[in-house]
């Protein structure tokens, strides 16, 4: 087991072409084999460009400042103010220092937004937050516990104190659970516990971090079938619509309401909508409803400097997930329900219908 500053290393020598073939060989095979690890080289990769760019910026400023020094600014002034004729034969004189002084501006903002995340989604920006719920503090001292847990122990009512948690919530009566892949990233085991307190062992058959969806199968003894799925998946929704979410950030089932304010979610990411809509760590993996109980995205996060600006990544893309899958990884097929049995139903009918196949995800590192 490496520890963080020797898989740092690795990933470093890995990047820098400083290991022989066949272990650059081995590492590209455990990237393939290993989400996380894969995660992690990539988050490396932007780091050493975030180190890079401000490199470029600080040399880029320094240039612009050296040509500042060049610039006789007052003198320019006088004569531009006293002399408007000059101003053709200032610019002869002077547009090459202008041209650079303009250009090194412009490269200098551009870079400056790039590396501020106006251009893309920055998910390690500190103004998001990705929702996944811290379970338990301190952690090592419970991985013995974790690893020992088995079947008998889902059987019961609860199992082991978990470290992380999140939502998730039912795409098949026949045990498949999708939540987000951050909540499960890099974890040994994960459960899910419903609303009445029983826990069933799962299986991560499925993780797209770049849409940040995990697929979950419940391959516990104990579970026979949720039953027919009272909601559909739907593909889209318009701005405004009422909408609410049912999830995990406490241990028992909570309820959020709001409407849909943007089309694109966190830095302009057109995987997600943006919600008004109160959610807190463990809201990560649910379900968001329109008004008529459809789904139309998964809770995936917030926006720290903005109350209630919430995040969800939108179905199209989960479903887009769920067909990727390899049907050789598969115990069964995936079937969704094509039918909403909800819409006519209001809100408070609606949730006791929903909050059976929505669950508390818990994870064990």
């Amino acid at each position: 087991m490496f520890s963080e500053l020797d898989l740092i290393k690795r990933i470093e020598a890995y990047l820098y072409k400083e290991m022989n073939e066949d272990e650059r060989i081995k590492f590209k095979l455990e990237r393939q084999q290993n989400p996380a690890l894969d995660q992690k080289v990539v988050e490396h990769i932007e780091f050493l460009k975030s180190v890079k760019g401000y490199g470029e910026i600080k040399s880029l400023k320094s240039t612009l400042n050296s040509i500042h020094e060049e610039l006789d600014i007052p003198t320019i002034r006088e004569e531009v103010l006293e002399h408007k004729p000059k101003i053709v034969e200032l610019w002869e004189k002077y547009k090459k220092s202008l041209s650079i002084a303009a250009s090194v501006a412009v490269i200098t903002t551009l870079v400056t937004l790039f590396s501020t995340g106006q251009f893309k989604t920055d998910k390690n920006d500190p103004s998001y937050s990705a929702l996944k719920r811290d379970m338990e503090s301190i952690r090592k001292s419970h991985n013995a516990l974790v690893r020992n847990v088995n079947s008998k122990a889902a059987n019961s009512k609860s199992v082991a104190p978990s470290q992380f948690g999140g939502t998730g919530f039912a795409l098949t009566s026949s045990g498949y659970i999708v939540t987000n892949y951050h909540v499960v990233q890099g974890a040994d085991s994960v459960y899910i516990q419903n609303n009445k307190g029983e826990s069933f062992k799962t299986q991560t058959i499925y993780v797209d971090p770049s849409y940040d969806i995990a697929v979950l199968y419940i391959n516990d003894p104990s579970f026979t079938s949720l039953g027919n799925l009272p909601y559909t998946f739907k593909k889209s929704a318009d701005l405004g619509e009422d909408v609410y979410t049912i999830g995990y950030p406490r241990d028992e089932v909570v309820l959020g309401k709001g409407y849909l304010s943007a089309q694109t979610g966190f830095g302009g990411d057109s995987l997600q909508y943006q919600v008004s809509i109160p959610v807190n760590p463990g809201n990560s993996g649910g379900p968001l409803f329109d008004a008529k109980g459809n789904v139309i995205g998964v809770i995936s996060g917030k926006q720290n400097q903005t109350d209630g600006a919430a995040f969800a990544i939108k179905s199209d893309y989960v479903l887009k997930a769920v067909e990727s899958i390899s049907q050789d990884s598969l115990k069964n097929k995936i079937v969704l329900n094509k039918k909403n049995n909800v819409a006519s139903l209001n809100k408070t009918q609606q949730i006791k219908k929903m909050q059976d196949y929505i669950f508390m995800v818990k994870v064990y590192n």
